[in-house]
């Protein structure tokens, strides 16, 4: 995601009147809250701390948080939380952290921004920052360091501008939204019911730039299919059924698997593996498919269709003889919920509102995301980026640049302020 040029948010198709009220009562709100002083001071505090800001990306990008390894990510977190005088902070056992801004009502359910803090990158990743030519680089500065620090930059600017806000304002750092870790953060969140049953709306910040409002939840399955058998030597044992083979007849049945344009859908074999050597029939071949779509039918539709080459395929070169018999195995190893927020809903409305106050165009789009999870259960949840631009994301080259930043904070203190509701000054 990158910036975007300063414009008109386009409202899109024709609106019924009802919608058209709702619309303007969502501007009002808006345009009062960005008018407050408070809100003036805070807008300004972003660009004062625009150094320091980057600083912290800088730092926080340092920590290693490899898949299922976010450790040491969550206690620098916590600790920053506890700095900005947020309230009971905390981390659960997966490692989510979370912290309270408290409103005047305490018992209003909780508007939560979001941060995930895992990265692609495994542990034995090298880790090299730097500043160069006012960009920031380093793996996973943009993807999800950039949310992170728009965390700690909304609590700093709430804080030193004395916002009062009516409900209470739930600040998390979660675990697991990056690749096979399958959301797993933002799930457990939703089954505790201290949480599932006091969060209002969701907003999850992920990435950079300012220009899209991920409010459909792109539907993910993800399995991995192993083929077994008894190997052998290449010369002697010629002839034996070979996993490999069995493996790449069963991806070339799949492939031939037809696919909607609209609902657009995907498959993909992106990692496979197995033998020893050069002059060895295999013992087992593996591999791992990602499906994706904005239906479940269609999901459900390449499962089979992957379940059906797999069945074809194992017979094909299965012999009567014990070395010449292949097993399979598929087992599903992620999947996460295609769901969209509706077009009515008062969060969509609002933050339509918020761009049309700062000038900013932003479209909705479709994107796997920890917003899957509210959605799935028919609750109120989008994503949105943290202003700035960046590039090379899930690579060692990751970069991210500032510029443009203080939009996308601005962008979010508004939503977030206007969604609490703000006490007079």
């Amino acid at each position: 995601m990158g910036p975007s040029s300063p414009a008109r948010l386009p409202l899109g198709e024709a609106r019924s009147p009802s919608e058209s009220q709702g619309l303007r009562s969502a501007q009002q709100q808006v345009a009062a809250v960005a008018q407050l002083a408070a809100a003036q001071k805070a807008f300004a505090w972003f660009r004062a701390h625009a150094r320091e800001l980057e600083e912290l990306q800088l730092q926080v990008t340092s920590i290693a948080a490899p898949p299922w390894g976010e450790t040491a990510r969550s206690d620098w977190l916590a600790a920053r939380f506890s700095e900005l005088g947020l309230f009971d902070v905390h981390r659960d056992e997966l490692g989510n952290v979370f912290g309270i801004c408290r409103g005047k009502d305490a018992g209003a359910p909780f508007i939560a921004l979001s941060a995930h803090i895992d990265t692609v990158f495994p542990a034995d990743t090298p880790i090299s920052v730097r500043r160069d030519a006012g960009k920031l680089y380093g793996p996973g500065v943009s993807d999800n360091s950039s949310g992170i620090t728009a965390l700690l930059a909304i609590a700093g600017a709430m804080q030193s501008a004395e916002l009062s806000h009516t409900a209470p304002i739930l600040f998390i750092g979660n675990v697991g939204e990056e690749g096979e870790g399958d959301l797993r953060g933002m799930r457990h969140i939703y089954q505790q019911p201290r949480w599932s049953q006091t969060i209002a709306s969701l907003i999850a910040i992920d990435g950079a730039g300012t220009d899209t409002i991920i409010a459909e939840g792109l539907g993910s399955r993800r399995y991995e299919v192993t083929v077994r058998g008894h190997g052998g030597h290449s010369w002697s044992d010629f002839g034996v059924a070979n996993p490999i083979v069995a493996l790449a007849r069963v991806i070339d049945r799949f492939t031939r698997t037809p696919v909607p344009v609209s609902p657009k859908t995907t498959f993909n074999i992106g990692i496979i593996n197995g033998g020893t050597s050069v002059n060895s029939i295999p013992e087992s071949a593996t591999m791992r498919v990602d499906t994706r779509s904005a239906s479940v039918d269609e999901l459900d539709r390449l499962e089979r269709a992957l379940h059906e080459a797999v069945d074809h395929a194992i017979p094909e070169i299965t012999g009567r003889k014990k070395q010449e018999l292949l097993t399979a195995e598929v087992r599903v190893i992620g999947s996460r919920p295609a769901a969209d927020l509706p077009a009515d809903s008062p969060l969509l409305k609002m933050v339509r509102a918020v761009d049309a106050e700062l000038g900013n165009t932003a479209r909705i789009q479709r994107a796997s995301t920890d917003a899957n999870v509210p959605l799935s259960l028919g609750r109120q949840a989008i994503a949105i980026g943290s202003g700035g631009s960046g590039g090379g994301a899930h690579t060692i080259h990751e970069w991210y640049d500032p510029t443009g930043r203080d939009l996308g904070l601005k962008r979010i203190l508004l939503l977030t302020l206007a969604l609490c509701g703000v006490a007079e000054e």
